[in-house]
């Protein structure tokens, strides 16, 4: 999918939302704990109920990989639900990789041969050849880590490098050259809204993943304020927040009308901003 394809997307939506699937199999509602494939199952119902307002979509593999052979099924059994039911929908797989030569192009095959997702999130700190193989393949993308949203994100990304400038900035401009805007983002957690405005100093064009608006206490109006750009530029995942917002068999309704809720605070900052 390229970046003008992806846009297309969030104006004919009206959203710029990313759904998480952070399936944690210990919050999921007691009416599939009899499931044999819960998180396939869980995963299935809450697409339905948002790909109406969603343009993306992002599982977390940990969640999937913490339970085996299993858990990598039910991950393979949503993207070709995805990509039978919702073509249009963008899917981001969120591994965090990021390894050298040989062990980086199989995470590519993996990932967008074997899995046929759109984007995989990528640890850039050990250099271009460990990002340069995900970048060969055509309509695909790398998400490359930028400014993160945990607590010990300062550890290392505000570290002053070189002439005066952050860690995270280096690696902006530094990996900016690797790719394109149709083919590298970046993620910026929602924690550092405020800093989104110098990210965007830096990365005028290129769309910016961010996590941490909602359960993570990020605010989506800061976002979009420091964020958007000409052409919106910004996919904000929600997660727990739309996931969880019911634990009883009407958890899919439930989701869907949150789903709806962000999908209107972001229609109201597209159009007012």
């Amino acid at each position: 999918m390229t970046a003008t394809a992806l846009y297309e997307q969030i104006c004919r939506k009206q959203s710029f939302l990313c759904v998480g699937l952070d399936c944690d199999l210990r919050r999921l509602p007691a009416c599939l704990s009899a499931d044999a494939e819960p998180l396939w199952t869980f995963n299935r119902a809450i697409i339905d109920a948002t790909a109406d307002v969603a343009v993306a979509c992002k599982p977390n593999t940990a969640f999937y990989e913490a339970l085996g052979a299993a858990g990598w099924r039910q991950l393979e059994k949503t993207v070709r639900y995805i990509r039978r039911q919702y073509p249009d929908l963008f899917i981001i797989a969120d591994a965090k990789r990021g390894d050298i030569g040989n062990t980086s192009r199989r995470y590519a095959e993996a990932f967008f041969d074997t899995l046929d997702v759109d984007a995989v999130t990528l640890s850039p700190y050990m250099g271009r050849d460990t990002v340069q193989p995900f970048l060969e393949y055509p309509g695909k993308w790398a998400a490359l880590l930028a400014l993160t949203s945990n607590a010990s994100a300062a550890d290392f990304e505000m570290l002053p490098v070189g002439s005066g400038s952050r860690l995270y900035e280096t690696v902006l401009h530094t990996s900016k050259a690797w790719g394109t805007t149709d083919n590298t983002m970046y993620v910026v957690g929602a924690t550092q809204a405020a800093m989104l405005a110098d990210v965007r100093k830096i990365v005028p064009d290129h769309f910016l993943l961010v996590p941490g608006v909602g359960a993570q206490g990020g605010s989506l109006e800061e976002v979009a304020r420091y964020g958007l750009n000409d052409r919106y530029g910004l996919l904000v995942n929600i997660s727990r927040d739309i996931l969880f917002a019911d634990s009883s068999p009407r958890f899919a309704a439930a989701a869907a009308a949150k789903a709806k809720e962000w999908q209107e605070r972001m229609r109201l900052l597209m159009v007012n901003g």
